[in-house]
């Protein structure tokens, strides 16, 4: 009986070929089990997908009870979301990490100046965004255990150069995120184990906008067949580089809330960040987890109530809003 592997198994069949690191080894193989149509003519390949998902498993099993790997891809979130930016060599990752961090990133005209990741912080108002500078990709050339960057940050930022080839940049950037199932896809929904989504939401940030060529930016955004939002920048004159900071706060959906211990000031320089949509219930168990259930009350300072307003647990809150939690 024919096996009729369908599109979606051969992209993820190709994704474990190219992949370099067990764990991305491991997510390749469960999306081609979850992709592949269940009959008899596929028993044996079922069989041999579970024994090699088996093995990479073990595998990872022994070497974290080692204790002898380092991923130097393993960047470890920080700030109130982690962005990590993907392009192609020379389109100017390196000079928005210098614009916009401290991060000590090598800026050079020449290509794979950036050998590893590199994260420093933005500041947008009064929060820290995380930022990774990462190694350009090519269509030949991706550095091993680089996915695993892609995989865990919150969005991924495509940066294209409008001064040069946009539509080769796109091609390979795509390519790249499509062949490992990194980007959100609501027709496949691919997901890990846990039933966590594989892909990352994305957005393109666009450089060198004051030399692009004439139309670059509508040509780049008629080609794209997602619903990218595009940020023009030139990050060496420091030209849309608060829209872009902003951009990055918005696309993380969270919200900035203030604490007010009772009977204090606020504390208005240090906010909480929190999904947006989230109640005080939210708010309590991120402050502290095995207190919140014994939240007695609640107060409001913001959006939609008077000032010092008592607010049920289940009360969503807003940008900015300042909450008094009262424990027993």
């Amino acid at each position: 009986m024919p096996a009729n592997l369908t599109p979606n198994y051969l992209k993820a069949e190709q994704w474990f070929k190219t992949a370099a690191a067990n764990e991305e080894k491991i997510l390749a193989l469960e999306e081609m089990l979850r992709t592949l149509p269940k009959h008899k003519g596929t028993e044996k390949i079922q069989a041999e997908l579970r024994r090699k998902l088996s093995h990479f498993k073990d595998a990872a099993t022994s070497q974290k009870k080692a204790g002898t790997h380092s991923d130097i891809f393993h960047i470890p979130k920080g700030g109130a979301g982690q962005v990590v930016l993907l392009g192609t060599p020379n389109s100017g990752k390196s000079s928005i990490a210098a614009a916009m961090t401290n991060a000590k990133v090598n800026v050079a005209s020449f290509p794979f100046s950036t050998i590893t990741p590199v994260p420093g912080m933005v500041e947008f108002e009064d929060i820290k965004i995380q930022l990774v500078d990462m190694p350009p990709i090519t269509a030949e050339v991706v550095a091993p255990g680089q996915v695993g960057t892609y995989r865990n940050c919150d969005i991924i930022a495509i940066v294209i150069d409008l001064s040069s080839d946009v539509d080769e940049q796109l091609k390979v950037c795509l390519d790249f995120l499509e062949s490992r199932n990194l980007l959100i896809d609501e027709v496949t929904a691919a997901k890990d184990e846990e039933g966590n989504a594989l892909g990352k939401k994305a957005f393109c940030i666009c450089t060198k906008s004051d030399i692009a060529m004439p139309g670059a930016l509508e040509h780049l955004k008629e080609i794209c067949k997602y619903p990218f939002e595009f940020v023009p920048i030139a990050a060496e004159e420091f030209e849309g580089l608060e829209e872009l900071s902003r951009k990055m706060f918005e696309l993380l959906e969270i919200i900035r809330i203030y604490a007010k211990p009772p009977g204090k000031p606020a504390d208005m320089k240090d906010p909480f960040t929190i999904p947006i949509g989230s109640t005080v219930m939210d708010l309590a168990t991120h402050i502290h987890r095995d207190m919140a259930e014994s939240l007695k009350s609640a107060r409001k300072w913001g959006t939609g109530v008077h000032d010092g307003q008592q607010v049920q647990r289940t009360h969503v809150l807003s940008d900015k809003d300042i909450i008094e939690l009262h424990f027993p």
